[in-house]
């Protein structure tokens, strides 16, 4: 009868099996109204009944394992079309290294690579991928010893990474809606999605400061703030988390500011002194861990203070298990472990940095290489008394207590795929896509208000710019794929619908031929670009408004692609400059993954839309704000500085650090260098202006150690309805240690129609006020404090001083 519906479940599927393919059938039946017989022994073991505690059923599957059986718990498969040769399984899989299990199967068909060319039914429609990966699960419960179920684990940073999920703008973007609810709405959708395609585990979100600009993952962070990263991360990790699937961090630690901000294949020698590690890169995942309690972190390759961060017992136990309470499973970045050796160098040889890795507290080894790779080196360290059984043991028991947690040991498959099929898709979550794409847009200036633009008014608009038909940034590697993009071109056209004519015309390509050499010493312009810009030009000699899409697309930004230079790319300031000599109005839209030093647009453009990476909507949600449907509210999580040598300009910063130059005095230097950022975290416009009035601070009655009771009303003033986002820093007058000139540590977006008035009330706890004293231990020190309410960083609108006494 299994056989039988074996076969009818690969015939479904449009799989056709030869007969060497078809799976053994067990001698017994494994399967019980209220257990699974995973050892196969016939009877209930302790591990195999769900009332007994995780730690008693834990220690009863350990016993029974052999070093072969722990040793592929310790390591990852990557899935088809990337390791995994099969999209099912087969005979031959009795012959792999998997045959004794295996710890996690990453990214099986999803979509990505080669895997949806040659098994593309098997990814989409989703039932069919449901029931493929339950296929692959009963392989391995029925065909293993032992038949511990396989953690399907995946990407997740911009939604679910598979075929027509769900999509989420780059992770920047994510973080400019300053919405904690929308956040959370996100994790649920992502983690929905994830259950009901039979994925586990889900690789989100990041944690990452994003400190230097030139660092290309910059996209990637949702800010440079720790209090901001951390506040997001919690609703992440709980909106995924509620479905039934693990969240894992990344990437930790320290991995955001490498030397110089270089990626690729540098990522090493960040220049963080002990106490920034703590206050500021550290900060989002001790909170994210004791707080949201994720079932994952996954380890960087990165070094700290010369030692590789995946061979630190330091950072993999001590500060993540003993201080943070972290009771999920380490796994590493790709080729983490490798690097111990070939790039760092602190391990003779592989072998030894293995048994360094896991001796420091990782769990699951990941590499886009054999598993095998690992789980052989790890039975020879045993076999050689170079790694000890008791290591293994625990290392294995901090897996299996996830996947105990998880439920795959008392529900290991999807049970209704066809459910996939009824919620899974961006076609099933349209309104939520959109809501996130408008509340992440910024205006970041708009003089004489000419934005929102009128459609009444307008004969004729030219859209140019070398992102303006250009959409190869809405489907990320780490997303959603294969989903129909909008160009910023087809979102004004379809917007516009005939109402106002839209001409088009490119000016340039994103770079020149020389890039990014030409940023260093510039070349004439070729004959060929000289045509482009006066055809857009001529095109803008016609038009009523410009609309400019400049900026950088996947290629220029991202994962190894850092830049020395944050100044536009190629031909683009040429254009720019071109276009502004018409006379006629302007409006520049960005799409970028990172601050961009844009200071001749600031002084000359009079409107500034930042876009980001949108997600496959984008062009339509762009269009809709530049024509009023919509009013921005997003806020900027990173500094935008005026210059690469004011590298680093980020806040939080210490008392002093961003202070300008004394003029007169024994020290009177005049001026030699830039001050001042270009826009300032926190920073973002409206169509509306917004008044903040009447704030009122209530002390604690229990010294340091009570609630600080703040309220602040925010009215409209204007004749549209808005969102603001109402931030509140504190500042500590007078401390033991240098502390920050202002820290973030409360913020709420608030939308408010013409003339409505609205109490905004934040509850601070004595963390907010806390700082690492001179021995390192986080205290909250009695003094004065200065609360500060207002709409950036720096446009503070109100203050006042509480006491916390002793």
């Amino acid at each position: 009868m299994k056989l039988f519906k074996l076969i009818l479940i690969f015939t479904i599927l449009g799989v056709t099996l030869s007969a060497p393919s078809v799976i053994a059938q067990p001698s017994i039946k494994i399967y019980h109204k209220t257990w699974i017989d995973f050892n196969k022994n016939g009877q209930k073991d302790l591990f195999e009944d769900s009332t007994q505690p995780i730690t008693e059923r834990v220690k009863d599957l350990l016993s029974q394992m052999t070093l072969e059986e722990k040793s592929c718990q310790l390591a990852t498969l990557y899935g088809f079309g990337r390791v995994l040769k099969d999209s099912l399984p087969t005979e031959r899989w009795k012959q792999e290294v998997w045959k004794d299990g295996i710890a996690n199967i990453d990214e099986q068909l999803n979509g990505v690579g080669s895997g949806y060319r040659r098994a593309g039914h098997l990814i989409y429609p989703y039932a069919n991928h449901a029931k493929a990966i339950n296929s692959i699960q009963r392989w391995f419960i029925e065909e293993t010893r032992l038949g511990i179920p396989v953690d399907f684990s995946n990407e997740g940073i911009h939604g679910l990474n598979h075929t027509k999920a769900t999509p989420l703008p780059a992770p920047i973007a994510i973080g400019s809606t300053w919405n904690k609810a929308l956040v959370h709405q996100a994790g649920e959708i992502v983690g929905k999605e994830a259950k009901l395609l039979g994925y586990t585990n889900v690789y989100a979100p990041i944690l990452d400061v994003a400190r230097d600009p030139r660092w290309g993952r910059i996209l990637e962070c949702y800010g440079e703030d720790p209090f901001l990263i951390a506040e997001m991360g919690i609703e992440m990790v709980n909106g995924i988390q509620s479905q039934g699937v693990a969240s894992t961090l990344k990437h930790y630690a320290v991995y955001s500011i490498p030397k110089g901000g270089r990626d690729g294949a540098c990522r090493t020698d960040p220049h963080v002194s002990p106490r920034e590690l703590h206050e500021l890169h550290l900060y989002p995942f001790r909170r994210v861990i004791q707080e949201s309690s994720p079932m994952g972190v996954m380890s960087s390759y990165n070094d700290w203070d010369g030692v590789p961060i995946t061979a630190s017992p330091y950072f993999l136990t001590q500060l993540l298990r003993h201080e943070y309470n972290f009771k999920g499973y380490v796994v590493s970045d790709s080729e983490a472990v490798e690097f111990i050796q070939t790039k760092h160098q602190t391990a003779p040889d592989y072998d030894d940095a293995v048994r360094q890795a896991l001796e420091a507290g990782l769990n699951v080894r990941t590499h886009f290489t054999s598993p095998a790779d690992f789980i052989l080196p790890v039975r020879r360290l045993v076999a050689e008394n170079k790694l000890s059984l008791a290591t293994i043991d625990q290392r294995v028991a901090e897996v299996l207590s996830v996947k105990f947690r998880l439920g795959l040991f008392d529900s290991p498959y999807v049970k209704d795929p066809k459910e996939a099929d009824r919620q899974v898709g961006a076609d099933k979550h349209l309104d939520f896509i959109m809501k996130m794409q408008r509340q992440s847009l910024i205006l970041l200036k708009n003089d004489q208000h000419l934005l929102p633009l009128n459609k009444k008014q307008i004969r004729k608009v030219l859209v140019t710019g070398p992102l303006a038909d250009e959409d190869n940034f809405m489907i990320s590697r780490y997303g959603p794929n294969r989903l129909p993009t909008k160009s910023v071109l087809k979102g004004l056209q379809e917007y516009l619908n005939n109402e106002v004519e839209v001409v088009y015309s490119k000016g340039c390509n994103i770079t020149d031929a020389n890039w990014p050499d030409s940023e260093l010493v510039p070349t004439p312009l070729t004959s060929d670009e000289e045509q482009a810009i006066q055809a857009a030009v001529a095109q803008a000699k016609e038009s009523d408004v410009i609309i400019a899409v400049l900026g950088e697309d996947e290629h220029r930004v991202g994962e190894s692609r850092s830049r020395t230079s944050l100044d536009f790319p190629g031909r683009q300031q040429i254009l720019l400059e071109a276009l502004h000599k018409t006379g006629k109005p302007i409006v520049l839209v960005l799409i970028n993954g990172q601050p961009l030093t844009i200071n001749w647009a600031d002084r000359n453009i009079p409107a500034i839309l930042e876009a980001w990476f949108p997600s496959y909507q984008g062009g339509t949600v762009i269009a809709e704000t530049l024509f009023g449907d919509h009013n921005p509210g997003g806020k900027l999580t990173v500094t935008f500085p005026k210059s690469v040598g004011q590298i680093e300009l980020n806040f939080p910063f210490k008392k002093g650090s961003h202070g300008k130059q004394y003029q007169a005095g024994p020290n009177g230097s005049g001026n030699t260098r830039v001050i001042g950022s270009l826009y300032p975290f926190g920073h973002g416009l409206s169509y509306t202006t917004f008044h903040y009035s009447n704030l009122r601070v209530d002390s604690p009655q229990k010294g340091t150690q009570g609630i600080v009771r703040i309220k602040v009303d925010i009215k409209n003033q204007g004749q549209r309805t808005g969102d603001e986002v109402v931030q509140l820093y504190i500042r500590d007058k007078v401390s033991s240690v240098v502390t920050y000139d202002s820290q973030l540590r409360g913020f709420k977006r608030i939308t408010l129609s013409p003339g409505e008035v609205q109490t905004v009330q934040f509850d601070l706890t004595p963390t907010a006020f806390q700082l690492l004293d001179k021995n390192m231990n986080w205290t909250v020190e009695p003094g004065v404090f200065e609360v500060r309410i207002g709409s950036s960083s720096e446009d503070i609108r109100l203050r006042k001083e509480i006491e916390l006494s002793e």
